[in-house]
C-alpha cells in the first residue's frame, strides 16, 4: 500500500526524517479508538450513499477483523506504516480490497486524530476516576479502623494541636475528591466529537454530524472546524488535573514518609509495599513513597511540555501537535500504576497508638488555654499575650504546662480558676473541636459517613 500522502512526491522521504516523522511507536495503542471511529464513520458514509451497504458491511467486517488481529496481539506492523491510522488502512486494504481506500472519504488524519485521542481519553478518564474512588476508600476505611487514635497535629512541621489521626488522612480524601469534581466536569469537554472537521474547512458530503457523534458516545459536537483539528485545550487541562492529583499524593507521600521515619514512628508500611537496602540489612524503606513524590516532577513537566507546544502554534492543524501524545500516554501510564499501589500503602499500613500518643505534648494545649480564657471575658488578643506567658514560664522552670499548679497560673493572670485543669487533657482538646469539619471523634464520624454517602453514590 502507497504512504496516504504519496501521489505529489517524486522521491521517498529521507530515511532518517521518516523516523523523525513517523508517530506509530507510540500512537498505535490508540488502536481501539481508531477502529471504533472508522467503524462509526464508514456508517455515516454509508447514510449519505458514498459506500452501498454491501461496502459499509466489507470495509466494517473488515475492520472488526483488524481489531481482533490487534486485541490477539497478532497485528503485524509493516515499514510503511506511518502512524495508526496508516497502520490500520493499510491492513484493512488488505483484507477488503479496493474498497477500503472508500474510507477515508472526507475525512483527513486532522479530524481522525484529534477523535481517537478524546475516545481513548474518555475511557482512561472513567478508568483513573474508579482508581481514585478506591484510593479514597481505603482511606475511609483505614480512618474508620483508626478512627480514635490521636497524634499531634503539626503547622510549618512544628507540634501545634492534637488532632486524630483519622482526621489528618480524611484530609486527603477531601482533596482527592476535589479532583474527582474536577475530573468529572473534565470529562463534559473531552467529549466533543471534531470528526467531520476533515482537515480545517468540514466535510463536503453532508454528513449528519449529530448522528455521528451518537453513534460514537460523544455528548456533543466541535462548532468550529478550524478550531476542532488544532484543539488541545482537553489534553492540556488533563494534565493540569493529573498534575493536581499527583501533588496532592506527593504531599501525602511527604507526610508518610516522616510518620514512618525513626524518629516519628507513627507509622510503618507492609512488607508488600516497602523496599531495602542493597548494603544495609536491617532498612524497610517507604519507596512507593518516595517515587510518589518524584514523579510529581515527571507530571508537572509533561504538562508544561504540551503548554509550550501549544503557545505560538498558528491556526489549524500542525505537525507539532504529534507531540501532544507521549506526555498525556506518560501520564495516564504512571497514575493508572500509581494510584492502586498508594491504596495499597495505605490499605496495609500499620500505627503505633502509643507512641503518636507519647508524642502529645503539653505546648499543644496553648490554644485550649487561651480558649479558656475567652470564655471568662478575656479578648483573645490579651487571652493569647497571657498565655505565651504561661508557656514562657513553663520553659523557664523547665516542666510542662500540667505540670504548673493552679496558683501559679494565677498568679499569672486572675482570670485562671481551679477549673483550669479541666482544660489540659489531650483527649478533652480533641473532642471540644466538634464543629463540622473538626478533629472531634463526632466531626471525623460525619466525614466518614459523607465520604461513605459519596463513594456509594
Amino acid at each position: 500500500m502507497a504512504k496516504l500522502w504519496g501521489g505529489r512526491f517524486g522521491k521517498d522521504p529521507d530515511k532518517l526524517l521518516w523516523a523523525f516523522n513517523a508517530s506509530i511507536g507510540f500512537d498505535q495503542r490508540l488502536f481501539a479508538a481508531d477502529i471504533t471511529g472508522s467503524i462509526a464513520y464508514a456508517k455515516a458514509l454509508e447514510r449519505v450513499e458514498i459506500l452501498t451497504s454491501e461496502e459499509a458491511t466489507m470495509i466494517t467486517d473488515g475492520l472488526a477483523q483488524v481489531l481482533q488481529e490487534f486485541e490477539s496481539g497478532t497485528f503485524a506492523f509493516q515499514p510503511a506504516d506511518e502512524d495508526i491510522h496508516t497502520a490500520v488502512e493499510r491492513r484493512l486494504q488488505e483484507l477488503v480490497g479496493p474498497v477500503a481506500g472508500k474510507l477515508h472519504t472526507g475525512r483527513s488524519r486532522n479530524d481522525q486524530v484529534a477523535t481517537d485521542v478524546r475516545l481513548y481519553l474518555l475511557l482512561k478518564i472513567e478508568v483513573l476516576s474508579v482508581l481514585l474512588r478506591e484510593l479514597q476508600r481505603a482511606m475511609v476505611e483505614k480512618a474508620e479502623a483508626t478512627l480514635d487514635a490521636m497524634m499531634p497535629g503539626y503547622t510549618h512541621l512544628q507540634p501545634a494541636q492534637p488532632i486524630l489521626f483519622s482526621h489528618w488522612l480524611m484530609s486527603f480524601v477531601w482533596m482527592l475528591e476535589r479532583d474527582a469534581g474536577r475530573l468529572s466536569d473534565l470529562k463534559r469537554r473531552v467529549s466533543v466529537m471534531p470528526l467531520g472537521s476533515a482537515a480545517l474547512a468540514g466535510n463536503t458530503f453532508g454528513m449528519d454530524r449529530a448522528a455521528l457523534a451518537a453513534d460514537l458516545g460523544f455528548e456533543s459536537i466541535s462548532r468550529n472546524s478550524l478550531d476542532a483539528v488544532a484543539d488541545r485545550d482537553f489534553i492540556a487541562e488533563f494534565l493540569f488535573w493529573a498534575t493536581l492529583v499527583q501533588i496532592h499524593l506527593s504531599r501525602l507521600s511527604e507526610d508518610m514518609v516522616i510518620y514512618a521515619s525513626g524518629e516519628f514512628g507513627f507509622l510503618e508500611l507492609d512488607d508488600a509495599y516497602s523496599t531495602g537496602s542493597s548494603i544495609m540489612p536491617q532498612k524497610k524503606n517507604p519507596d512507593p513513597l518516595e517515587l510518589a513524590r518524584g514523579k510529581t516532577g515527571r507530571l508537572i513537566g509533561n504538562l508544561v511540555t504540551l503548554l509550550i507546544t501549544l503557545k505560538g502554534l498558528p491556526s489549524a492543524y500542525d505537525k507539532d501537535l504529534q507531540e501532544d501524545k507521549e506526555p498525556l500516554f506518560d501520564t495516564i501510564d504512571t497514575l493508572e500504576i500509581e494510584l492502586p499501589v498508594i491504596a495499597g500503602v495505605i490499605a496495609t499500613l500499620t500505627i503505633d497508638r502509643e507512641r503518636m500518643a507519647a508524642t502529645l505534648q503539653d505546648e499543644l494545649l496553648a490554644t485550649d488555654l487561651a480558649d479558656y480564657l475567652v470564655h471568662q471575658g478575656v479578648p483573645f488578643r490579651e487571652s493569647h499575650h497571657i498565655v505565651g506567658q504561661v508557656v514562657r514560664a513553663a520553659l523557664a522552670r523547665g516542666c510542662g504546662l500540667t505540670q504548673l499548679s493552679v496558683q501559679e497560673y494565677h498568679e499569672i493572670s486572675p482570670h485562671f480558676s481551679e477549673d483550669v485543669v479541666e482544660m489540659l487533657d489531650f483527649r478533652a482538646a480533641v473532642e471540644r473541636r466538634d464543629v463540622a469539619g473538626g478533629t472531634a471523634t463526632s466531626s471525623v464520624k460525619a466525614q466518614i459517613r459523607k465520604a461513605r454517602a459519596i463513594l456509594e453514590g
